[in-house]
């Protein structure tokens, strides 16, 4: 397993390089060129500059999380084509760097949806959290609270440029049904699958987040069974997983665990979230520990350690503790306290095993 640390570059993070050079285990840096719009090329000079900032630190920049995926390819409008052969550009220009992962998703118009970003918990700390009942039904309004909150921090998926055409977003997205996205979906891996094969990198879906439909709008990777269609649909060693546990185990239903057991050869990037559940529906970010929450950690670190899981793997949001000022979910405390509770449990695991 390598342990990976998510950072949204310089002057867009209250974290250093230097701060999470510190965090015991940390090798690589799960990065994006936030500035750049869906459907733009990743320019070789672009980044270059990452990886000039990364070096000094000995960090790998194998994992980019995210190539956000045009509207115009979910939608499945004439103009796919020439944003789908922008992201094979993107691509070869990735490969000249050794990136091997690509984090994506195929979500309509919103990546993730939480009705509090600082909620407070019993401990003093607050965290992300998802509220059923007071689910804004005004997207407009949805998206205002969640750039409000931002702390003045870009919010992927959540891009200023985008929401400012959210009526027409909604009214392009209208004729789009859950099994149209599934065909559009199918219809951009096979046409960059070969891309793929050529520069080593492999498409990694992040799961719906949360796994339900929302605004009227259709998700796809929500269970179980959605993703051994997913992967069936498009059967390629480079269309793989970036398995989710919290984005998957905020549906009390799912085990996270068995689609690690199931899928591990699939799963190329690994978030490692921890959620608590409310008998009406709501759910609530919280510590990585596993008696904090709901989705079962020690399960699923054993499932990925069982499998012999060499892929990347990050700690995914944190709670926000000791007034730490940063990104709603992306502090620095929480997560490296969460890396150190992952490492503890492989840690263990390679011991019982014998493991030096």
């Amino acid at each position: 397993m390598q342990m990976t640390f998510r950072w949204y570059g310089e002057g867009n993070d209250s974290v250093s390089l230097s701060d999470i050079k510190q965090i015991p285990g940390v090798t690589g840096i799960v990065w994006a060129l936030h500035d750049k719009q869906a459907g733009e090329v990743w320019t070789v000079d672009e980044i270059q500059k990452v990886k000039d900032q990364l070096d000094p630190y000995g960090f790998n920049m194998d994992v980019v999380e995210s190539v956000n995926v045009h509207d115009d390819i979910k939608i499945g409008l004439p103009t796919r084509d020439q944003y789908i052969e922008n992201y094979k550009i993107t691509l070869r220009n990735l490969a000249k760097f050794g990136v091997k992962v690509v984090c994506y998703n195929f979500m309509p118009i919103f990546d993730w949806t939480r009705t509090d970003l600082h909620h407070p918990l019993p401990d003093g700390s607050n965290a992300l959290y998802y509220e059923k009942s007071v689910i804004r039904e005004d997207p407009q309004e949805m998206a205002e609270y969640i750039l409000k909150g931002s702390a003045g921090y870009t919010m992927r998926g959540w891009e200023p440029e985008r929401l400012a055409h959210l009526n027409e977003l909604f009214d392009a997205y209208k004729p789009v049904t859950k099994e149209k996205l599934w065909e559009n979906l199918q219809y951009f891996l096979e046409a960059i699958m070969p891309t793929c094969h050529e520069c080593d990198i492999k498409m990694a879906i992040h799961q719906d987040d949360p796994p339900w439909d929302i605004f009227g709008l259709p998700r796809l990777l929500v269970d179980a069974p959605s993703i051994d269609r997913f992967l069936s649909m498009v059967d390629d060693p480079y269309n793989c997983l970036t398995l989710c546990s919290g984005s998957m185990g905020a549906n009390q239903e799912n085990c996270v665990a068995d689609i690690v057991r199931k899928h591990c050869d699939r799963i190329a990037f690994a978030h490692v979230r921890n959620v608590k559940h409310y008998e009406n529906g709501d759910f609530s970010e919280v510590s990585h520990r596993d008696c904090d929450g709901d989705v079962g950690i020690l399960d699923i670190m054993k499932a990925y350690h069982d499998c012999g899981y060499q892929g990347y793997m990050r700690p995914d949001h944190g709670r926000h503790i000791w007034g730490e000022q940063c990104r709603p979910g992306y502090g620095l405390y929480d997560r490296a306290l969460g890396i150190m509770y992952l490492w503890g449990c492989w840690d263990m695991l390679d011991k019982l095993e014998g493991k030096e």
